[in-house]
């Protein structure tokens, strides 16, 4: 999900959903039938953090959990590179600004797939088995901004590969927000594509049918909830608690299976009923918000995984569904227009450690391995000096600073660290932009306000963060130039500013 607003996402079929009558069922999950009838479960690899972990060590922390797909949002050199002779199944992506020069360009896309694509399966062996044109490119939000480009660009990269002679091994798909569909009548069957870009759909939807290519969509029920205060919180669960919706024949005790067969009647609508699906996103945060919280996550993709690791499918497409968790690891450095849950995806933290108990049904033990090999800073924190002053008129200043330049999304009501009280709050700001900043001792000195600390700040479920080691890149690393902290430039600004 990634882009703007995700709160667009299904809202359309949910409004009509919370209206409709609820009655009961029974759980009818399987561990025994879901390790045996799905290859496995994939995962969104996104690169949006501060400091991210070694491209290596995310490979190593992937085949450990036994994920055998991935699924990534730009060609990034080093993380492709790291994934050669790795056995995982890649979806490449070409972000949202790329689409341009692509759609103009036959040979701009041929460069692309010869540098991105083609380079890396015959040098390196990785397993590249999609690209992905283009990221929600028809986002409600976008205002249509990527309307007239997405499948121009999507046919000039169709015959890049058809040239590259790799069209039969790699297939392209548009990853689209649910919000391109919507019901007219409230259940599964009303589905059809949104009146303003139906003949757009229609036309990616023939083509994708035309080369054996799959329908990828994003769904989340997180969001219904986020938007909506009225819905039926069990309903966005898989545990049997919702009271279900029949439609027609058949009955709907989740909203995933409501909505994922909105789309099925979709495509079925339309002539195109037989296309593959694939899931491109879906999860659940853990913290920024109070529905986004650890509880919630582990139920839900538990749930998920229980779900179609059973390989029932849904009432419109029994069987298997492919699709890729969202995400693997958090992202501090995401936009939180959307949301302050939006840095909080991941099912492992930043740095690697598993949030919660999850059976992906890949591993001996049933639940998930740690990152390897994690390197971190030294133990030592940033915080409010004991003898600092709450009245003092440089707090505000300085916690507004902070929190802008590094990340404060788990404070607030209902998150991880929720219950700190004003000094705590104080320190957990400053400390994340000491942390983002590696540590350095300029980035701890707002005027008479904060020390550094060898005491561990962190209180119950808030953790006080010592950060990673950063990583520069095989570039940065064979130039021999370390990139400095960006925010350097705007700390010295700021104490200039303390001075006047």
């Amino acid at each position: 999900m990634m882009g703007m607003m995700r709160m667009m996402r299904v809202a359309c079929l949910v409004t009509m959903i919370v209206v409709l009558m609820w009655s009961s069922r029974t759980n009818t999950n399987s561990r025994l039938r879901m390790v045996r009838m799905v290859s496995g479960i994939g995962a969104n690899w996104g690169t949006q953090a501060s400091h991210p972990l070694p491209p290596d060590t995310v490979v190593r922390l992937l085949k450990d959990n036994g994920f055998q797909r991935v699924k990534l949002f730009d060609a990034d050199y080093d993380t492709l590179n790291s994934l050669a002779k790795s056995g995982i199944e890649v979806m490449v992506g070409i972000p949202n600004d790329m689409l341009t020069s692509l759609a103009t360009s036959v040979k701009a896309a041929e460069k692309w797939v010869s540098k991105n694509v083609s380079a890396h399966i015959s040098s390196n062996n990785v397993k590249i088995r999609y690209v992905a044109v283009g990221n929600e490119p028809f986002l409600a939000t976008y205002n249509g901004s990527f309307l007239r480009t997405t499948f121009p660009a999507l046919q000039n990269v169709q015959s890049a590969l058809i040239k590259a002679g790799l069209s039969n091994q790699v297939k392209v798909t548009v990853p689209q927000n649910a919000d391109v569909y919507a019901s007219s009548n409230g259940f599964p069957s009303g589905g059809d594509f949104r009146t303003d870009i139906h003949d757009y759909m229609i036309q990616i939807v023939k083509f994708l049918s035309d080369n054996g290519c799959p329908f990828t969509v994003n769904i989340y029920p997180f969001i219904s909830l986020y938007i909506d205060s009225n819905f039926p919180v069990d309903y966005a669960f898989f545990d049997g608690n919702a009271s279900p919706i029949t439609d027609g024949s058949a009955t709907y005790y989740n909203m995933f299976d409501a909505n994922y067969d909105t789309l099925v009647w979709t495509l079925q609508k339309n002539g195109f009923g037989n296309l593959p699906i694939i899931v491109g996103e879906i999860g659940w945060p853990t913290d920024g918000d109070r529905n986004a919280n650890l509880v919630y996550a582990q139920r839900f993709n538990q749930g998920f995984m229980s779900h179609i690791l059973g390989g029932r499918g849904t009432p419109m497409r029994p069987g298997p569904i492919d699709a890729y968790l969202f995400s693997l690891i958090d992202e501090d450095a995401k936009s939180i227009d959307p949301g302050n849950f939006e840095r909080h995806w991941g099912i492992f933290t930043f740095d690697g450690l598993a949030k919660y108990q999850l059976n992906l049904g890949s591993t001996n033990s049933g639940a998930l391995v740690p990152a390897k090999g994690v390197r971190y800073l030294e133990r030592k924190w940033c915080v409010m000096k004991p003898s600092a002053s709450l009245d003092d008129p440089q707090v505000a200043l300085s916690v507004s600073y902070a929190c802008g330049l590094a990340d404060c999304t788990s404070l607030g009501y209902g998150t991880s660290c929720g219950n700190l009280d004003d000094r705590a709050n104080i320190s957990y700001a400053v400390n994340s932009y000491y942390q983002r900043n590696n540590q350095l001792d300029e980035a701890c000195k707002f005027p008479n306000l904060s020390m550094i600390t060898k005491t561990n700040p962190s209180v119950g479920s808030c953790r006080f963060e010592i950060m990673i080691e950063p990583y520069y890149g095989a570039a940065e690393r064979r130039s021999g130039h370390l990139q400095k902290p960006l925010s350097l430039v705007a700390l010295f600004v700021f104490f200039m500013l303390t001075l006047v």
